[in-house]
């Protein structure tokens, strides 16, 4: 079986496409670059589709080595037959493919191993040929120095017997499907831990069980937390009776004293090493679903985090709240340069809050500030209020954004590298002025997992967590397009063919001299040759470029179509651009050429409408309640204002403006079924939720939107 076969079979894509994207990303194409310029290559696959592509080749390499390591192995021990040559170079089932090699893998000595040196094995096999009916009789033979009796000869064929079943293929096959079909995971609490403090949180599971097949990614992580911390055990079972039925079906063909012996080994078998091995592959396989699971709601919720709306290029005055240790301010200009700052005391215990207006009034009109962002922690509310009362000279929009991370940004090496001569207070602030101005281009350089937007974060696979983030983080920025002269390091890292070294390459270039002119250039930059400017050159954008494209999605080999295009119609590139009129006039057919083929075409005239459009909504000023500060003003069936700050696979976050923030149970987003919590809600978007239920001893909230 080729590559494209595999892949084929498990994503039924034609087999054609499949092959160009392989041939694609072995010329080090990108995954961005092959989705947005080489539609016509790949039969239009999306991003997803080529994701799942390049990491089912991966497995497909991985799995072929893994069988070339196994081969080798069994060769080594002198027991590779042509026969089991065949069914391990036939299967491309890695689970298959184990169990083949299962029976001459290097284990510790077993009881079987013990059996076999004291000259047992001939006794198994008659045994399991079920062809004496006097077993009993031919285990004497056996006794000697170091078999003592009849039953101690038995006893070590039994033992024998109980590993081949072990290691029998197609038991073990029938059996993990029996455990997939039936098994139930349970949980029970450590009596001797039951009453400690930190255990509460898992009391749901001190006594809970549930089908394996049904059970939420977020209950099975819990139970897991819950096991790993020590509060409960877990088990995974199946019914016994039906396990012992399929190997009783398997191996016994006759009645009598033999089959008696082997059903003995069947039942030693089966609790003493078949159920423990399935039982931990089941949950291992339920784990690597539920991780899935999780890891696609953080991903999820992270994209619709970075594609925020951005309020555009403002000069903002910025906020990081707080009580005792005063409110830090920071002004930034329209790049997010900063220009001035300085703490003021409005709150309690200082109360300054004459002084604090005044300072605010002379830093917005010494800075032409057009907004103002203030962060979400402690003392935002307060911190809102007061900034309301202030009576500027013209109009201000005031906006309170998330701070989830900007404490990790402000003591990051990024930060000390952006701002080395300021302390982690004026980096914060700095950094909630910059979500306003644009979400991505500042989420970009904090650690996905401090944003707070995951289920279970912690407990997932680290490694598939990390890879996910990072392909969604690639999405977002090669989607949006990048400000050559203006993105940051970390910005420019995720650019399509540029990564970490090329982006600090382009930063030193464009410190040494001066902003880019065109996109050409470029390849001035060292080390950034014509492989890497390929793959980069149209998700980057350039205001007032020498080439009017320059700041378009339009890729620079075809410019040349563009400007054919331009010149039939009698007008110059930039006369082209924008025209609705002249651009619906033309005949995408007429364009197609050997290396431009009709979809790039279209994508090339939906550009011309619109060069450079953001695909993100703008910024909108959100209110909460003004009369709701604490857990304590909040009453059962209110309601009121909220934003989504975090979806769940159970249901969906939404702050209404105090610290906690309140849960929409899945149930309760809309009336009837609900199978995705996305489908309804969307991070930070405005809602109006009603209060169900306030616990203020464990600090819950029950909302509902079904008002």
């Amino acid at each position: 079986m080729t590559v494209t076969e595999y892949i084929q079979q498990k994503l039924q894509i034609p087999a054609r496409n499949i092959a160009s994207a392989l041939t694609l990303l072995s010329e080090d194409c990108t995954i961005p670059f092959i989705a947005r310029y080489r539609k016509d290559h790949t039969g239009n696959l999306d991003e997803v589709q080529l994701e799942h592509i390049q990491k089912l080749s991966h497995y497909f390499e991985e799995l072929l080595k893994r069988k070339e390591t196994i081969l080798k192995s069994i060769a080594e021990q002198q027991a590779l037959t042509p026969e089991l040559a065949q069914k391990i170079e036939t299967s491309f089932d890695l689970q298959n493919i184990e169990d083949l090699y299962l029976p001459f893998r290097k284990k510790r000595k077993t009881r079987a191993d013990t059996a076999r040196e004291k000259g047992l094995e001939p006794l198994a096999r008659i045994i399991m040929s079920q062809k004496t009916t006097d077993p009993e009789n031919t285990a004497q033979r056996f006794i000697g120095k170091n078999v003592g009796s009849t039953e101690d000869a038995l006893q070590g064929a039994r033992d024998i017997i109980a590993e081949w079943l072990n290691e029998h293929p197609h038991i073990r096959k029938n059996l993990r499907r029996l455990f997939q079909r039936t098994a139930v995971i349970s949980s029970k609490v450590v009596k001797t831990r039951k009453e400690e403090a930190e255990a509460q949180k898992f009391l749901q599971y001190f006594d809970w069980q549930e089908a394996v097949r049904r059970i939420p990614a977020h209950r099975l992580l819990a139970m897991l937390r819950a096991a790993q911390e020590g509060f409960v055990r877990i088990s995974v079972t199946a019914d016994q009776n039906e396990a012992l039925a399929i190997m009783h079906k398997a191996v016994i063909h006759s009645q009598g004293a033999c089959a008696n012996h082997i059903a003995m080994a069947i039942a030693d078998s089966y609790k003493r090493l078949l159920e423990p091995a399935i039982s931990n592959e089941i949950l291992q396989e339920a784990k690597q679903k539920a991780d899935a699971a999780s890891i696609a709601v953080f991903s999820e919720n992270l994209q619709q985090l970075l594609l925020a709306a951005p309020l555009g290029e403002k000069r903002i005055l910025a906020i990081d709240p707080g009580f005792r240790t005063g409110c830090k301010v920071v002004c930034l200009d329209e790049k997010g340069d900063l220009l001035h700052n300085e703490t003021i005391y409005p709150h309690a215990p200082q109360n300054d809050t004459g002084m604090a207006m005044k300072k605010i009034r002379s830093m917005v009109n010494a800075y032409q500030i057009e907004a103002i962002s203030i962060g979400n922690g402690t003392a935002s509310r307060e911190t809102e209020a007061f900034i309301k009362k202030i009576a500027f000279d013209r109009p201000l929009q005031v906006f309170v954004v998330s701070e989830a991370g900007a404490s990790v940004y402000s003591a990051s090496k990024i930060a000390r590298e952006e701002f080395p001569s300021y302390d982690i207070t004026v980096r914060g602030a700095v950094s909630i002025g910059r979500r306003l101005a644009d979400p991505l281009a500042e989420l970009v350089k904090t650690d996905p997992k401090s944003i707070g937007v995951g289920q279970y974060q912690h407990d997932v696979d680290q490694t598939l967590l990390k890879e996910e983030l990072d392909r969604t983080v690639i999405r977002c920025v090669n989607s949006v397009g990048i400000n050559l002269n203006t993105a940051s390091r970390s910005l420019l890292s995720y650019v399509s063919g540029i990564g970490e070294k090329l982006a600090a390459n382009i930063v030193s270039y464009r410190s040494e001299n001066g902003a880019f002119g065109s996109r050409k250039d470029l390849k001035k930059v060292p080390r950034l040759g014509e492989k890497a400017f390929q793959q980069a050159a149209a998700f980057v954008r350039i205001k007032n470029a020498e080439h009017p494209l320059d700041d378009s999605a339009v890729h620079p080999e075809a410019y040349a179509t563009v400007e054919k295009m331009a010149r039939d119609l009698g007008l110059s590139t930039g006369q082209l651009i924008g025209n609705r009129e002249k651009i619906a006039s033309i005949c995408p057919e007429h364009y197609i050429s050997d290396h431009i083929g009709i979809l790039a075409i279209r994508d090339i005239l939906k550009e011309l409408e619109k060069p450079g459009l953001d695909p993100r909504k703008h910024a909108k000023i959100f209110e909460f309640d003004r009369n709701i500060r604490t857990l304590r003003d909040l009453r059962p069936g209110m309601v009121l204002p909220g934003m989504v700050n975090n979806i769940t696979a159970f249901g969906c976050f939404v702050d209404i403006g105090i610290k906690e923030s309140g849960l929409v149970h899945i149930s309760q987003l809309k009336e009837g079924y609900v199978q995705e919590v996305s489908e309804v809600v969307k991070l930070h978007q405005q809602v109006q939720v009603k209060i169900l239920e306030v616990d203020e001893s464990r600090k819950r909230i029950s909302l509902t939107m079904i008002l």
